[in-house]
């Protein structure tokens, strides 16, 4: 079922290649997620990847903190075919191992990574394996460490830190002729996330990945992750996006599916619930009816717009595009179709 015409027209970006998943504007915007298993286990690690994938996963990124690590990406490697990313910190020569173990993609932290040497060998090996790279900023890495913990920085203090550290590495690849570079500027607060992202986009036309940060636990973080994420998708600014929460991974991948599906970038994919808020008018307990719908329904790939209302008096109108509803009270109930009783 195709998704109806966007009416927020997405940002030109030119496309880079992650496995067999394309970025940019004109493809979908990919959703994505990190494992939480050490990668060292590689039975689990590919477990996680394969949930993660039949939750809807686009690209996964795993944890090569060592070498070990990155060796242990080759084995996860052969028994999946989904798009895998190495997050790599510190150390460049990390990034060098996980490509030849077969990443499709590594992501480089400025921060914490300088322009070394190390990383012209990088560039060599990521063209020469066909794999992207991300160039990704976090607000707090890209700060001076040694000025006074008191001293608080202003969304505008820190969006200019990390505009100006992702244009330096930039630039740097560029003169290198390398391209295929996606580039992510999260910070954990929602104002300072979307001024760096629409400063980001005004000046580039590569893919951008979009993320709040340590968001936190999963109605923070959903909260922070609409607010930040939502404008930018509006503005057509986002061609890749993370929700983080802590915990399980896979709600990450619900959560981001959600939000492109509530904005009608994508087509709803499975059962969307509509409920009221309840009222005095309410004669029965809707909030166990509700939440027992959306347990049940959650397996149900159709898409299906399913409404349950706690009166009958403006039930039906209010829910007139629910697919198939019930409103009722004590007692009593009717069904209705896209607001029609039956």
């Amino acid at each position: 079922m195709p998704p109806p015409e966007s009416p927020f027209p997405r940002r030109k970006t030119r496309t880079v290649q992650v496995g067999r998943v394309r970025l940019g504007s004109g493809h979908p915007i990919a959703v994505q997620s990190m494992t939480t298993t050490a990668t060292t286990d590689v039975a689990a690690t590919a477990a996680q990847v394969d949930r993660l994938s039949r939750a809807g996963a686009d690209i996964v990124r795993l944890a090569v903190p060592t070498v070990t690590a990155a060796e242990a990406l080759r084995a996860v490697r052969d028994r999946t075919d989904v798009p895998l990313v190495a997050d790599i910190h510190f150390n460049a020569r990390l990034a060098l191992a996980a490509l030849d173990a077969g990443a499709d993609k590594i992501r480089l932290n400025p921060g914490n990574t300088p322009l070394a040497d190390d990383l012209d060998r990088v560039v060599e090996a990521a063209g020469r394996h066909g794999a992207a790279i991300r160039i990704g900023v976090n607000s707090g890495s890209v700060m001076p460490r040694d000025e006074p913990l008191q001293r608080p920085h202003t969304p505008r203090q820190m969006t200019d830190r990390m505009v100006e550290t992702v244009c330096r590495y930039l630039e740097w690849f560029q003169s290198r002729g390398f391209h295929s570079l996606v580039l992510s500027l999260k910070a954990s607060d929602v104002p300072t996330t979307l001024t760096a992202y629409r400063r980001m986009a005004a000046l580039c036309d590569y893919p951008l990945h979009l993320g709040v940060t340590a968001a936190g636990p999963r109605e923070e973080a959903v909260m922070k992750t609409a607010l930040g994420l939502g404008p930018l998708l509006c503005d057509g600014i986002g061609d890749t996006l993370r929700v983080s929460l802590t915990g399980d991974p896979v709600p990450e991948i619900q959560v981001g599916r959600r939000m492109l599906e509530v904005l009608g970038i994508e087509p709803l994919r499975g059962v969307e619930i509509i409920s009221c808020p309840t009222c005095g008018r309410c004669q029965l307990d809707l909030t166990a009816l509700a939440t027992r719908l959306y347990a049940a329904t959650r397996d149900i790939k159709a898409p299906l717009r399913v409404a349950v209302m706690g009166c009958v008096v403006n039930g039906p109108g209010e829910a007139r595009e629910a697919d198939l509803g019930v409103a009722g009270g004590q007692g009593f109930g009717m069904l209705f179709r896209h607001g029609r009783p039956v």
